[in-house]
């Protein structure tokens, strides 16, 4: 039942992007990948010829099939953090969640926290058809450039997928998004 599209709580689609033969691929590529000198680019780059985001943002029914997947899994984590992490969101007033998605996890929080202003913040073609309702709004950007301004940053399944390089930008682009005091 849990793979059922119709079930609230479902891993539909994780498993159908897994399955996706455009992942496989990257699976595929993995060996070559290990083996190769060039720490710069990944198994899916080396598949596919560019990276994940630059690949979904050109094809649309990949993205769709990833935004599924990102959407079923963050109904099973919003259940936990409503649930059992509660305190977390006591007293903000704002919160940005960076790479978002369809903002399954903000409507989530916003739905049990009205008084909080949660802005799903994400790519152009993630959020362009999406439409902002009551205290969720979505925000198109960049999140090495400026992420919007609020009392705290929700990240999930972001980090891991840059190097540490990366991975120090976002965060400092974190850090300029949330006010030194009230944050």
């Amino acid at each position: 039942r849990i793979l059922l599209k119709k079930e609230p709580l479902n891993l539909r689609g994780i498993v159908l992007t897994m399955a996706d033969p455009v992942q496989l691929k990257a699976w595929e590529s993995l060996s070559d990948w290990y083996q190769n000198e060039d720490d710069s680019s990944t198994a899916f780059e080396m598949a596919h010829g560019k990276n994940f985001w630059d690949y979904s943002s050109e094809h649309m029914e990949h993205a769709e099939f990833f935004n599924e997947a990102m959407a079923s899994d963050s109904q099973l984590i919003s259940k936990l953090l409503i649930g059992e992490y509660k305190f977390l969101f006591e007293g903000l007033a704002s919160l940005v969640d960076i790479g978002g998605g369809t903002g399954t996890i903000a409507k989530a929080i916003a739905k049990n926290f009205p008084q909080l202003k949660c802005t799903v913040f994400d790519l152009p073609h993630v959020v362009a058809n999406l439409e902002s309702k009551e205290n969720v709004e979505f925000v198109a950007g960049d999140m090495f450039e400026k992420i919007p301004s609020a009392n705290a940053i929700f990240l999930k399944w972001i980090l891991h997928d840059w190097n540490d390089e990366d991975c120090v930008k976002i965060l400092k682009s974190c850090k300029k998004a949330i006010p030194a005091k009230g944050g």
